[in-house]
């Protein structure tokens, strides 16, 4: 007579033991992206890739699609890395910044990835506005926060759009050090503290009345 007990059941979802992390399936799969392509990598693959349950990538990511936004938002965070970026000397953060966008997009990994079509363009938009523009609004304060923050956002979107995904002769032939020659001085304007409107309108009237243009009586 066998007295043994049963092997247990095969139990579905995260394992236990030594579970993987989100960071083994987001490596899978950026490998996967990168080797296949978005449309052909299936979540079957990345599970198997990762060595885990595919039940495991919804549980985490939700879908495909969530899946691929890790990748490319994991990508992003680590090269703009906005915490070192918004950390360091307010002087020089325009510089800070280009850097961040010129190193990331000429990295060859993160190009292959942002040709595979509407998704890679979705979460870079995103990323964009969520996260980027976000931090800078929380970061500059003020007022005028969300002002300045969008007119820097805009253009390092139009820095990725003509230089990267869409890219003019003339941008895409910069160095990323003449790109950064050339954008700083814009970026320094877009970042500087709007004036009150009543302010400079108040110091535009003095300028005009100190020069001899007051306002002439009929």
């Amino acid at each position: 007579m066998n007295n043994a007990a049963p092997a247990p059941a095969r139990t579905r979802g995260r394992p236990r033991g030594n579970p993987p992390t989100r960071e083994s399936l987001v490596s899978a799969a950026r490998m996967l992206f990168l080797e296949r392509g978005y449309r052909r990598t299936t979540l079957r693959a990345v599970a198997g890739a990762a060595g885990v349950d595919p039940a495991l990538i919804a549980y985490h990511f939700g879908s495909k699609k969530g899946l691929f936004a890790d990748v490319m938002q994991f990508q992003c965070a680590n090269a703009l890395a906005v915490d070192d970026v918004l950390g360091g000397d307010p002087a020089t953060l325009p510089d800070r910044l280009i850097d961040a966008v010129t190193d990331l997009w000429e990295n060859a990994d993160f190009r292959q990835l942002t040709t595979q079509g509407d998704e890679a363009a979705e979460v870079i938009r995103e990323y964009l506005e969520h996260e980027l523009l976000a931090r800078l609004v929380e970061f500059l304060g003020g007022r005028d926060a969300t002002a300045r923050a969008t007119a820097v956002v805009t253009i390092l979107g139009g820095l990725i759009y003509t230089r990267y995904l869409n890219p003019l002769p003339t941008p895409a032939a910069l160095t990323p050090a003449e790109t950064r020659q050339i954008l700083v001085p814009v970026l320094c304007a877009a970042l500087a503290p709007r004036p009150r409107i009543a302010e400079a309108a108040r110091a535009g009237r003095r300028g005009s009345l100190a020069s001899g243009g007051g306002a002439v009586r009929p």
